[in-house]
């Protein structure tokens, strides 16, 4: 009887196990946007976000509120200067941002925290963009974003008094400088604030840890320095009140504004700083500009995006 043999199968040579198999795919040739658009599209997403804009109805809630809110009185203002011809604003462009520093704050409380905590927590950036995005990018498009939501925040009502003051034929080139004054001064207080806000909030992924810190920061720098003003200013001890200022950020803005903008100081007494003490606070808002941009690169260069 015959035994049947198993046939052996010969023996795959090296190489012919390896198949390239063509499914469709195709090189990319369309045009390259490189890293400025991918800027562009961050600064623009995070600007949209800070007024709600692309999310949900809830999120416009706050946002919007305050814009409204820091508007309102400007309207008020305008509305009593045309019905009682007067010859003057109530308040000048330069005094506004300081009376309403309170609004200014709780934006920068909620949208700070808003614009990074998520980023933080979650890990999601690489993932909107075909390359990796730059932390240098990263960084400067959330900052512009926020300093630019926040002067149209502030130069909103600026804008609402400069129309009101037109209407009520105030003179011209004396509204249109005080309107310029104005600007700058927000322009000033927008970077500084943003920067604080960012700084803060980038320390934690939690956002209700970054909006406490962000209010905590703001509130008790202002109520140390205004109370220890007051003291000064109570003991005849004028001198030292201008130097007090360069420990809060609103004092900071009010003292760089009466010194070299013309504005009427908020400081005990009207006791703001001389052109020599206003040229240590410009430099002072310009290294704090700058420090809490320094800080941001240090800070997501170690956890990342």
């Amino acid at each position: 009887m015959a035994v049947e043999q198993p046939q052996v199968q010969p023996t795959a040579r090296p190489g012919e196990q390896t198949r390239i198999h063509n499914i469709g795919y195709r090189n990319y040739d369309g045009p390259r946007l490189g890293r400025a658009y991918a800027r562009r599209s961050l600064y623009s997403q995070s600007l949209r976000g800070s007024y709600g804009f692309g999310r949900s109805v809830k999120s416009k809630v706050l946002p919007m509120l305050l814009f409204v809110v820091m508007c309102v009185p400007a309207l008020i203002m305008v509305a009593v200067a045309v019905a009682t011809k007067a010859k003057d604003l109530p308040v000048d462009y330069t005094r506004y941002a300081i009376i309403m520093q309170a609004v200014i704050g709780l934006y920068v409380a909620s949208q700070g925290p808003q614009s990074v905590s998520r980023d933080l927590r979650f890990k999601t950036v690489p993932l909107y963009f075909s390359r990796p995005i730059e932390t240098a990018d990263y960084v400067r498009a959330k900052y512009a974003a926020l300093a630019s939501a926040l002067f149209a925040l502030t130069a909103a009502p600026l804008i609402v008094l400069y129309v009101g003051a037109l209407l009520a034929k105030l003179d011209f080139a004396d509204q249109t400088k005080g309107l310029a004054q104005g600007l700058v001064s927000v322009a000033l207080l927008s970077l500084l604030f943003a920067g604080i806000g960012l700084v803060i909030s980038a320390v934690t992924p939690r956002r209700g840890f970054g909006i406490a810190a962000v209010i905590a920061a703001l509130t008790i720098s202002y109520g140390a320095v205004s109370t220890l003003q007051a003291i000064a200013d109570a003991q005849s001890s004028s001198s030292s009140i201008p130097w007090l200022g360069l420990f809060s950020p609103i004092t900071l803005i009010d003292g760089v504004q009466t010194a070299f903008l013309g504005a009427t100081s908020s400081f005990p007494g009207a006791a703001g700083p001389s052109n020599g003490e206003g040229v240590v606070y410009v430099l002072v808002v310009l290294g704090l500009i700058a420090g809490c941009y320094g800080l941001l690169m240090r800070r997501y260069r170690k956890v990342g995006l």
